[in-house]
C-alpha cells in the first residue's frame, strides 16, 4: 500500500493533469502545487518511478500510469465524497472542508467509503462542483470554460470553482458565487482586466480576471 505522501502525490497530479488536459504534469507544477521545493519534487519522482507509479522525463514533466492513476482517482473520489459529507451531513463551511478532507481521506476504508457513497445517495459533484470519480474510476467530463472566455450579454451556470483557498471560497459564497447560480455578463473589458456581471438578475459584481479565471462556467 503507498504511503500518505505517495497517496496526495498521486492524486495532485492527476488533478493537475485533469486541468491542464494533458496526460504529462510539468515538475514546475508538481512542485508549486505540493508545496515542495524542485529539487525534493524530483527525487520523489524518481522514487515513484522505480515503484511503477508514473514515468519522469528529466526537466520535462510526470506522466501516470495505469497504476498511478487508479491510486489517484480512488484519492480524489474519497477527498470529494468527504467534503460532501462534511458540508450536507455535518453542516461544516466549504471553506473549511477541504483541509479536513485531506487528514480523513487517507484514514476511511473502502468499506466505509462505499457506504458513505450510498448514504449520500452517490453524488455526482462535490460541494465546489468537481465531479466525484465512480468506484470504477470514471468521472464526467468537467467544463474548460471559465469567466474570461465569456463575452458581453453571455448567461451561464456557474459549475465549479477552482481555488480551494479558504479566504477565496468565503468570498465566493458572499457574493453567491456558487456552483448551480446563473450569471449574466454585462461587460468584459479586456484593457481594463475586469469583468461586470449579474448574479440571478440581482447582485452587480466586478471581477478582475485572476478571480474571474477561477470559475469554471457551462452555456
Amino acid at each position: 500500500m503507498p504511503s500518505s505522501t505517495v497517496e496526495n502525490y498521486l492524486k495532485q497530479i492527476l488533478v493537475e493533469s485533469i486541468q491542464a488536459e494533458s496526460s504529462e504534469v510539468a515538475m514546475g507544477k508538481v512542485a508549486e502545487c505540493l508545496q515542495v521545493t524542485p529539487g525534493t519534487a524530483t527525487t520523489m519522482m524518481k522514487s515513484l518511478e522505480k515503484k511503477g507509479w508514473l514515468k519522469y522525463r528529466p526537466r520535462k514533466g510526470v506522466m501516470l500510469t495505469s497504476a498511478g492513476r487508479k491510486v489517484g482517482m480512488n484519492m480524489l473520489r474519497r477527498h470529494r465524497l468527504l467534503e460532501t459529507f462534511l458540508v450536507e451531513t455535518l453542516g461544516l463551511d466549504w471553506g473549511e472542508i477541504h483541509d479536513e478532507a485531506e487528514e480523513l481521506e487517507h484514514a476511511i476504508s473502502e468499506k466505509v467509503l462505499e457506504k458513505l457513497d450510498e448514504f449520500l445517495g452517490r453524488p455526482s459533484h462535490d460541494p465546489h462542483g468537481d465531479p466525484i470519480p465512480t468506484k470504477r474510476g470514471t468521472m464526467p467530463k468537467a467544463s474548460n470554460r471559465s469567466l474570461l472566455d465569456c463575452v458581453e450579454g453571455d448567461c451561464v451556470r456557474i459549475e465549479s470553482i477552482q481555488d480551494q483557498g479558504r479566504k477565496f471560497l468565503q468570498f465566493a459564497r458572499k457574493n453567491k458565487l456558487v456552483p448551480g447560480k446563473r450569471i449574466e455578463i454585462i461587460r468584459h473589458d479586456e484593457i481594463a482586466d475586469s469583468i461586470e456581471l449579474k448574479v440571478e438578475q440581482k447582485t452587480i459584481l466586478n471581477l478582475g480576471s485572476k478571480t474571474a479565471e477561477k470559475i469554471v462556467i457551462r452555456s
